[in-house]
């Protein structure tokens, strides 16, 4: 169902391609946006328990599409070094499909707001601090992941 990688040599293992996930710090989430036309949006995001996580307002474009259709893709680029004399640059990325659902469970969604907060303000009282102001007001969404797949410029092959 998923296409194979072209660049079979340069392709991350799936220990890699999650690693990539857990030290990333944003991503570029892609849904199916009005008319048809696709979406993309840059955000902050948390890796673990398998999925991915990330928050919202309880209305907007984001939901829109993802009531429409859940399928998303994510991409994430831990590293992108540009290299001026080969005309190129020195990347690690991973791109992700999967299905998007709002987390309806309170204690899910109390865990990974919690997570995504500490990635972001490793202070706990702070967290519960921001938690307890905007918890109420957004929702949290879970990225089921169904493939992902890494690729590393061939420059970095075996050298990292």
């Amino acid at each position: 169902m998923f296409r194979e990688m072209r660049r079979i040599k340069q392709q991350l293992s799936e220990e890699e391609a999650r690693q990539v996930l857990e030290r990333g710090r944003w991503g570029t989430l892609a849904v199916l946006g009005d008319d048809a036309y696709p979406y993309t949006v840059p955000l902050n995001y948390a890796f673990f328990n398998d999925a991915i996580y990330f928050h919202c307002a309880k209305e907007g474009h984001k939901l829109d599409a993802l009531a429409n259709s859940n399928k998303i893709s994510f991409c994430v680029v831990e590293r992108d070094t540009v290299v001026p004399q080969e005309f190129t640059s020195y990347y690690k990325s991973v791109v992700v499909f999967g299905r998007a659902h709002i987390v309806e469970d309170e204690a899910e969604k109390q865990e990974s707001l919690y997570v995504l907060g500490m990635r972001y303000n490793p202070n706990r009282d702070a967290t519960h601090a921001e938690m307890s102001k905007a918890g109420g007001h957004l929702h949290m969404v879970r990225i089921d992941i169904e493939h992902l797949s890494g690729k590393q410029a061939k420059e970095l092959v075996g050298k990292e």
